[in-house]
This record gives structure tokens, sequence and C-alpha cells, in this order.
């Protein structure tokens, strides 16, 4: 996904306050599992933009490793499953985006595409938060997973998910911990519209997550010419991000 909105606009947008800036935030253009993301979470005490690991690690995992696993909830079993049921009952978030990568898993091509509103904006990913107490060092790491859905007509022209994307609306609801109805909130873990995103090809470059800058966002046609394909990325990303 691409996070370049500053925290403090990002609080504006969703009548939040920043709680910390730690570590810095800087925009990126490439984030990757298990990267720290800004996230918009409310607490007892009030509704704050807080950055926190893409990953969630459920508070009975034994290592923080076990995140990696789990990136992606799906809306279909999130209220069920033994990882997300309990975070889906009572700690649930946005990770607001400017954008999003996904792969053609429809024509076999590979190619990327980055998934943006139409005009500017900001797109409202329904996710679900915990925290773990790390045994080796005692504190607490806060982490998150997106929900995914099924793709609407607009998205399946390339892959069969994409993230739940929570109208204006609904973002309350969504992050009210009192609200229990399972029936309610299951019910916002649709596909979005069709014209919420507009599908980009966009440079290979966005396989590795070695690349992380604003060439990322060109649009292929706008390039001057193919780029060498980078290395292998330690951390590969190519083929689907959003399950």
């Amino acid at each position: 996904m691409t996070q370049q909105t500053d925290p403090a606009v990002i609080a504006d947008i969703f009548d939040a306050e920043v709680r910390d800036d730690d570590p810095p935030f800087a925009p990126r253009y490439n984030v990757a599992p298990t990267d720290v993301v800004t996230a918009v979470l409310q607490r007892d005490d009030g509704r704050f933009v807080e950055r926190i690991k893409w990953g969630l690690i459920p508070s009975w995992a034994k290592k923080a490793a076990e995140g990696a696993r789990m990136i992606n909830a799906r809306a279909e079993t999130v209220a069920s499953s033994p990882a997300f049921r309990s975070s889906f009952a009572k700690r649930r978030c946005i990770v607001p985006a400017d954008g999003f990568y996904e792969w053609d898993r429809v024509s076999g091509s590979k190619q990327p595409y980055l998934l943006r509103p139409p005009e500017d904006g900001v797109l409202a990913m329904a996710g679900v938060w915990a925290v773990w107490k790390d045994p080796a060092t005692g504190l607490w790491v806060p982490s998150a997973a997106v929900i995914t859905t099924q793709a609407n007509a607009a998205v399946g022209a390339i892959h069969d998910r994409m993230p739940v994307l929570l109208p204006r609306d609904a973002w309350a609801r969504w992050l009210d911990p009192g609200n229990a109805d399972p029936a309610e909130l299951l019910g916002l873990l649709v596909p979005a519209p069709d014209d919420v995103l507009a599908l980009i090809p966009v440079s290979k470059a966005v396989n590795s997550v070695r690349n992380d800058s604003p060439d990322l966002l060109i649009p292929l046609s706008q390039l001057p010419a193919a780029p060498t394909p980078p290395p292998a990325p330690a951390r590969p990303v190519q083929g689907t991000l959003f399950d």
C-alpha cells in the first residue's frame, strides 16, 4: 500500500488525535507486510492516529514473526477465526491509505497496478488490531490486519479479492468498541462500489520492497522506457497483498 498523508492530516480527516510519532512519519510509496503503518484506533480515552505493525500478532503468539502470516483477515471468517475473533469483537481499526498495489492474477501477466481514488483522497481500509507482549523485552506491541472481501467488478478484472473500504458514514460504527452487533459489523464488510478505485498499471519496480519512491506511482504509459528489473527482493511482494 502507499501512505503519503501526514498523520496530522489523517487525524483531521478522521476526527482523531495523533497519539505519538514514533518512529517519525515519512511518506511511504511501497509499504510491505510487517512494516509500521499509520492506523486509526478507538481507545477508552479517545480516537487516535497511531503507528503500528502491519501483521496482527495474536495475544497467544509465541513470537512476533507469527504476525507476518496475518496481514489480512477475510471478511467471511474474521468473526470466527481464533486469530481475529477477539479483535473483531472489540478492537477494530481503520488503516488509511492513499492507494494500494495489486497484481494481475486474471491474465497471467503479473502486471502490477496501483489502485487509488480517481481523484485525490484517502481510502479507509477496515482492519482489526491487537496488542502482544514481547516475552523478551516485556514491551507491548500493537499490530493490525486489513480485512479483505470479494472484489467488485472493477477490481475483479485483475484479482478476486480487495480490501474492505469503509464509507465515511460507517467510520464511527466500525471504530466504536462498544458496538457489539456482529450482524451490523459484518454488514459493513462488503465490496466497495465500482467507481471508488482507479486501476493504473505501474512499473514492475514496485515488485521489490527496496524501491520506495514517488516514481512508483507514475502510470506505466508515462514512463520513458521500461526499467531494468530489480534484483530479487528480500521480502517478495509480487503476486498479491490482499487475499
